[in-house]
């Protein structure tokens, strides 16, 4: 299990990940409904994004999330999931997966703040 970086858990700077990913969101959204080819790049700059998040959440060295890897500020089969978001970024069930887990992330990290607060 791969620790999470307490200081990173802080919600000013989960908040800041996570308002960056509504301005994805929203462009992608739109782009789906669109049937905009070029959602699949947005996506690709989206998963990305979540996996920085992942990464300065966490205490590693790694840049990449990687098959068999498990962090404590994922939701439960996180890296399964976003490997699958990963490997299909034009399919609109995997921007909605992908969505599903920047929101189970959140909770995940606040859920962790107050157990690392005790």
């Amino acid at each position: 299990m791969i620790e999470a970086n307490v200081e990173q858990l802080a919600k000013e700077r989960v908040d800041a990940w996570l308002d960056e990913w509504l301005v994805m969101e929203e462009a992608i959204r739109t782009m789906h409904t669109a049937r905009d080819k070029a959602v699949k790049e947005a996506m690709v700059a989206a998963i990305r994004h979540y996996e920085q998040f992942i990464i300065a959440a966490s205490q590693t060295d790694q840049m990449h999330i990687k098959a068999g890897d498990e962090f404590m500020c994922m939701p439960i089969n996180g890296t399964e999931r976003f490997l699958f978001i990963q490997a299909k970024p034009g399919q609109y069930a995997c921007y909605r997966q992908l969505d599903e887990l920047f929101k189970e992330t959140k909770k995940r990290m606040a859920r962790l703040r107050t157990q690392l607060k005790k």
